[in-house]
């Protein structure tokens, strides 16, 4: 297993909590609590309730996720939708 073995979803924020938190739902229906990248921390981009978001899940722990991108709407991600490589 590589460093770059994470799994991307889309998920859709439903509560902000303390210390840059969010809970978010998934696409499939689980809850996962994630938090914003240092790129997003960085550049100051909000998020708030309601706010799609692309979320990196390790396969390690699958309760929790990073959140590298908030979604505009009509976005469809994919693999090649990441700047970073």
């Amino acid at each position: 297993m590589t460093k770059n073995d994470n799994i991307e979803v889309t998920g859709q924020v439903v509560e902000v909590l303390a210390d840059s938190k969010y809970r978010i739902k998934l696409e499939n229906g689980h809850e996962i609590i994630g938090y914003a990248s240092g790129r997003m921390k960085k550049n100051k981009i909000q998020v708030i309730n309601s706010d799609s978001v692309l979320v990196e899940l390790t396969p390690y722990d699958l309760t929790r996720g990073r959140i590298t991108r908030r979604l505009t709407p009509g976005f469809t991600p994919n693999k090649f939708s990441s700047r970073r490589k």
